[in-house]
């Protein structure tokens, strides 16, 4: 079933600028094209370019989304790198050898900053996003766990599991459902917010795949204790013998972690982490689409998921769920390794944090919030309505902050924990101290306004705002 809605195929041609015309204001373009069909004949490049660029002008401020981790700003010196690449099929390594080159060259310097035991011996790839990267990395799980138990699976008693938190990326439970995995979910409780290592522990039986942490709840901004993880699963092997893997999704952690939490042990330094993977178009400081997902080793990726493909004149190994893409973002990732180095992402990194944490504590005195993370860990962080307010609630904020041009999401946590709503705010690079005085300016300016409501006026919430990755 289409997802889109049917275009109507009756709408009123509406008048445009006649200035749009390629030449003569009097004697072309005097209508617009129709938006649901092709239109009939051509027009000019740059009539053409206005059209679209007028509409796209209604689009949210990126550098103002608060909402998203994405990165909204990167040097020109990378806009124009990407711009020489965008016509380099990235999955034609045979035509492109450098660009291929380069790929290799990050995925080695990933493995090295990773911890891997050898990063010369570590397997890995560029991927669209995060989300590819996790379905690669879970499949790789589900096929060691098959191969491990080929004696009893397929069958009824042998379904399965992969154990998470329910704070996870929803593309974890699009993996559960297209690959036929059961999810196991450890619901949140009190004031934590995400995955208890001994929770999940106690959900692995002899059907688990392995066990997802994640440095970097998107809920909070929190990190998940990946060594408190890997311990709990060693006492269950001594117990049961059991030996379950562990998946990091560092989708923005793994960028953040090793420059400005660098004795926190959470990668390849603990033997049973397999795979881990980060978005490169988040805390990686790169424009969307670029992923990259890691395994510890050749071993810890079973062979029969490679493809070797002779490919326009090449033998090719791939194992990317996705074929033809551009290289831009690989080229705009080896080039931001190499423009800032671990120093430069360190100094990035670190002014993020520092927005954050400044930021989450002038919030906080304004006495209206309050807060559940501070933004030391991701340079992100929750908030909530102090529980004395009752004349609105987040969703007001949210809404009123809009109008400002913030994007900042509100949302509801997942149980066990959905009586609470909350406010959270992405520090990236780009958004800087003056921005972030800027955002409490109006943010404080609006709130006498909703101190004065009679109660929450945000009735339909599903509609207030999105919950953004």
């Amino acid at each position: 079933m289409p997802l889109h809605t049917k275009p109507r195929r009756d709408e009123r041609p509406l008048s445009v600028n006649p200035f749009l015309g390629a030449a003569n204001p009097v004697g072309d373009m005097t209508e617009a094209p129709p938006k649901h069909r092709m239109p009939d004949t051509p027009m000019a490049p740059s009539t053409a370019y206005q059209l679209v660029h007028d509409e796209l002008m209604l689009d949210g401020n990126a550098r103002l989304n608060l909402a998203t981790f994405v990165t909204t700003w990167m040097e020109p010196e990378a806009g124009a790198l990407m711009a020489e690449c965008r016509d380099k099929n990235m999955i034609d390594k045979d035509e492109y050898p450098r660009t291929a080159e380069l790929e290799r060259r990050c995925v080695s310097m990933l493995a090295d900053l990773w911890h891997a035991p050898d990063p010369a011996a570590a397997v890995g790839c560029s991927t669209t996003g995060s989300s590819e990267a996790c379905m690669l990395a879970g499949m790789a799980l589900k096929r060691r766990w098959t191969r491990d138990n080929a004696g009893r699976y397929p069958s009824k008693d042998a379904r399965p599991n992969l154990v998470m938190g329910v704070n996870v990326q929803v593309c974890w439970d699009k993996f559960c459902t297209f690959w036929e995995v059961e999810a196991r979910q450890v619901p949140m409780e009190g004031d934590r917010f995400h995955l208890d290592p001994r929770a999940a522990a106690e959900l692995c039986d002899e059907n688990t795949i392995g066990v997802v942490g994640v440095l970097g709840s998107t809920f909070d901004g929190s990190y998940e204790p990946i060594a408190d993880l890997c311990a709990a699963l060693d006492e269950l092997q001594e117990r049961t013998g059991l030996d379950v893997p562990v998946h990091v999704d560092g989708a923005s952690g793994a960028m953040v972690a090793p420059f400005l939490d660098e004795d926190l042990v959470w990668d390849f330094r603990l033997p049973r982490v397999a795979s881990i993977n980060t978005s490169g178009h988040k805390y990686g400081l790169v424009y969307p689409g670029v992923g990259w997902a890691l395994w510890r080793n050749a071993d810890a990726l079973p062979e029969e998921l490679v493809f070797r493909v002779n490919y326009l004149g090449g033998d090719m190994p791939t194992f990317a769920l996705n074929f033809s893409r551009p290289g831009a973002q690989v080229v705009a990732q080896y080039y931001t390794f190499l423009r800032l180095g671990r120093d430069g992402y360190r100094a990035v990194q670190q002014a993020a944090r520092d927005v954050a944490t400044g930021l989450a504590e002038r919030i906080g005195a304004l006495g209206d919030f309050r807060l559940l993370t501070r933004g030391d860990e991701l340079p992100v962080f929750a908030f909530t309505t102090a529980p004395e307010v009752t004349a609105f609630d987040v969703f007001d904020v949210s809404r009123r902050l809009r109008e400002n041009g913030w994007l900042v999401p509100a949302y509801t946590f997942p149980a066990n924990r959905q009586d609470l709503s909350v406010l959270r705010v992405v520090c990236r690079n780009g958004f800087s101290e003056d921005l972030a005085d800027l955002f409490v300016e109006d943010l404080t300016r609006i709130l006498p306004d909703l101190r004065r409501q009679p109660h929450p006026l945000t009735h339909d919430r599903s509609a207030a705002t999105g919950f953004h990755h």
